[in-house]
């Protein structure tokens, strides 16, 4: 039996994205192997909330669907486009556009206002604010007497 060396650069799939990717449009489903984007998000905990924001440039906030079921939230997206030629009937060229993502985090369980719960889309970047129950919120530190 021979021991067949193996090249670290043929098997990281740099020359299968080379020849099966578009060369014009190479950066455009983020490098994924099923030329998709998922949302960055990024959430902070604060003492009073959990602060969700997630980048999602060109969209409107109708493209949102933001649902909650029991303690998972999912935050869903579905937008459609087109472009038209000139009227004339015939084109050259003509594109079609769909993108679509879906995104569910698991909610700590009895910690959240389910029903306080606000979000809002602007300048490309969806913020959603969770409020924690007043009973779960972190009391400021304070001083025992010491008798």
């Amino acid at each position: 039996m021979s021991i067949a060396k193996r090249n670290p650069l043929l098997s990281t799939g740099l020359f299968d994205d080379f020849f099966t990717r578009d060369i014009m449009h190479w950066g455009v489903g983020n490098n994924s192997t099923t030329d998709t984007t998922i949302p960055a998000v990024n959430i902070r905990e604060t003492a009073d909330n959990f602060e969700v924001e997630m980048a999602a440039p060109g969209m409107t906030r109708d493209d949102f669907r933001i649902e909650l079921d029991g303690n998972q939230l999912t935050i869903t997206s579905e937008k459609k486009s087109e472009s038209h030629d000139n009227g004339t009937g015939r084109y050259t060229r003509r594109e079609f556009s769909y993108q679509s993502f879906r995104r569910v985090f698991q909610l700590p369980k009895d910690v959240v206002d389910v029903d306080r719960i606000g979000a809002r889309y602007e300048n490309g970047l969806l913020q959603l604010t969770i409020p924690k129950r007043e009973e779960v919120k972190k009391a400021a530190p304070r001083m025992i007497q010491i008798q």
